[in-house]
Formats: C-alpha cells, sequence, structure tokens
C-alpha cells in the first residue's frame, strides 16, 4: 500500500477532531497506523503544529482545566502530562497561566469528600491527608487544609 502526505494528514486530523492530542501521543498513533513513514509522519505532525491544529500547549491548559474542575491536584495532573509525552517546559508554563488556587481547590476537595468539620483525631487526619495526596496535591497544600 503507497501511502501519501494526505493519508496521513488526514489520520491526524481525525484524530484532533476527537481531542487534543499531544505531540508524542500523535507520532506513536500514527506510526502504529502507517509504519515506516517516520519521516512523512514527523513532516505533516510538524505542519499541524505550525498551522495551530496540533498544539502540546493548548492541549496541557485544556487538561489542566478540566482535571482541576474534577477535584484532582497539580502533581496528579503534571504526572498525566508527563506520560503524555508534554515537554516539561511547556506543562510549567501551562501552570504557570492557569488561575486556579491549588490550595483552595484542596479545601474544596476536603470539605465535599468528608464535611466542615475538624478531623477528630490522628487516624481521621491520616485518612483525609492520603486521600489528598491520591488526589495528587502537594504536602503543603494539604497541611493548609487539616
Amino acid at each position: 500500500m503507497d501511502v501519501g502526505s494526505k493519508d496521513i494528514r488526514r489520520a491526524a486530523m481525525d484524530m484532533l477532531a476527537r481531542r487534543e492530542q499531544a505531540r508524542s501521543e500523535l507520532l506513536a498513533k500514527l506510526g502504529q497506523r502507517f509504519e515506516g513513514q517516520d519521516e512523512l509522519i514527523e513532516a505533516e505532525v510538524d505542519k499541524l503544529a505550525s498551522e495551530g491544529l496540533q498544539s502540546d500547549g493548548r492541549l496541557a491548559e485544556s487538561l489542566i482545566s478540566a482535571r482541576a474542575g474534577r477535584g484532582q491536584g497539580p502533581l496528579k495532573i503534571r504526572a498525566e502530562l508527563k506520560g503524555k509525552g508534554v515537554p516539561g517546559d511547556v506543562i510549567d508554563l501551562a501552570f504557570e497561566q492557569c488561575d486556579t488556587d491549588w490550595f483552595e481547590l484542596a479545601a474544596v476537595v476536603c470539605r465535599k469528600r468528608f464535611g466542615e468539620s475538624a478531623p477528630a483525631d490522628v487516624k481521621e487526619k491520616a485518612k483525609r491527608s492520603r486521600f489528598l495526596q491520591q488526589r495528587g496535591f502537594s504536602f503543603d497544600q494539604i497541611s493548609s487544609v487539616l
């Protein structure tokens, strides 16, 4: 089967139409679909990025916003972005530009799960701490809540 750049571009556009994709995700998926066409794939993904159709920064911003809306903390979100292959500097910039107060979000998530009352004992405090850690909040954010 002779694969052209139009086929690769169409497949990439289909993927991007479903959801934002990190550059590395797009390269991996297209690489599986069009084996041996690495140079052509790289060129098409570069073209999509230059046209603004693929953006790691936009993916990072939207994922941060969506995950924060679901009550997830910055550590968990950062790990997910790294897992998608988004470069560290892009992740850092997206976090700098987001307007989420992570300390306030940790407090809201804790209140929603455990109510307004303070932890009754050390065991309850540890339970709340573990819950917030699993949600991806930092030690400082957890300490400020508890």
